[in-house]
């Protein structure tokens, strides 16, 4: 049976301070992207990771750029051909990682693009005024009622990552997220938490942000893909750069589907899996939905020490 190939990159959240330390004594095209990032940049992510803390790799203008960094070496390392993948799919900003990785984008374009996304979204609302949550145990239908009754009484809050069925995060106003984590724990949610991240990504209050990165990514250069990548806005592929380029920025103050996103992955029948970055956070999601599945994530140094250059 030939194997059928799907890749996935992880984006916020997937961070943790002395991540990858293996990966970085034992791989020197590895260290060579982090050496590039740095001098694009000015930007010591290597030393950030090592020697910081997890705050300190939290902001978001340090974690887009970081997070790209992280799995495009990770990507370097393992050597795979993208035009031997069958499909790829970033989670939010992973999906800046998927276009690096299918050719779509030059690195130096890449991480100014995310370094610029940050700056904008971390501009759109004050510190201090914007939330997001993880709400685990409600169904979709039950976590969108909550959040238009929120948002229908002047605190907007609303869906900004459909993982799974029942593993939803929702951002919005601090007060219109705190009120919906209050709502979802009386209405049986199992878990409903607040998340360590500086900017309520993918809702409305990202509309400003959005407006601002259009504007820069009209400038970048991209080339048709070299495989397939489910973008997160359309849940669909497509080669026409303009229709990219508008996803990505619709992104912005849209849903992330990762569930439908899935359910498309699962229509295609792939057998095999590599989550490429740090963490196992996609890994967890697509063990859940596939059955008789390889799954493997690239946090792990013998994994892609396997694989690298096959």
């Amino acid at each position: 049976m030939s194997k059928s190939l799907g890749i996935v990159f992880p984006g916020q959240g997937s961070q943790y301070s002395g991540m990858l330390e293996k990966h970085f004594d034992g791989f020197v095209e590895f260290n060579k992207v982090f050496d590039q990032s740095k001098e694009i940049l000015g930007l010591n992510f290597k030393d950030m990771i090592q020697n910081g803390s997890s705050e300190d790799l939290t902001p978001t203008e340090i974690t887009q750029p970081l997070l790209l960094t992280a799995n495009y070496a990770l990507w370097k390392v393992c050597n795979i051909d993208p035009k031997n993948v069958t499909v790829m799919a970033g989670h939010s900003l992973g999906e800046y990682s998927a276009l690096l990785a299918a050719k779509s984008l030059i690195f130096e374009d890449a991480l100014m693009l995310v370094s610029l996304r940050a700056k904008y979204m971390q501009k759109a609302v004050k510190e201090g005024e914007g939330g997001i949550a993880a709400i685990i145990g409600l169904s979709i239908d039950q976590l969108s009622q909550i959040c238009e009754n929120i948002t229908s009484k002047g605190n907007l809050v609303s869906m900004a990552n459909i993982n799974s069925d029942n593993q939803i995060v929702i951002s919005g106003t601090k007060k219109g997220v705190d009120a919906a984590i209050e709502i979802c724990k009386e209405s049986g949610a199992k878990r409903a938490i607040p998340l360590a991240m500086s900017v309520p990504s993918h809702c409305e209050l990202m509309k400003p942000a959005s407006i601002e990165f259009a504007n820069e990514l009209n400038k970048i250069q991209f080339k048709e893909p070299q495989t397939k990548i489910i973008q997160n806005f359309s849940v669909a592929h497509t080669n026409e750069i303009e229709n990219i380029k508008q996803n990505l920025v619709s992104q912005l103050h849209s849903p992330v589907k990762w569930s439908e996103t899935m359910d498309l992955f699962q229509e295609m029948e792939l057998n095999l899996f590599y989550e490429c970055g740090p963490s196992k956070v996609l890994t967890g999601l697509v063990k859940r939905k596939f059955v008789d599945t390889e799954i493997f994530s690239f946090d792990d140094y013998n994994t892609l020490d396997s694989i690298k250059g096959d």
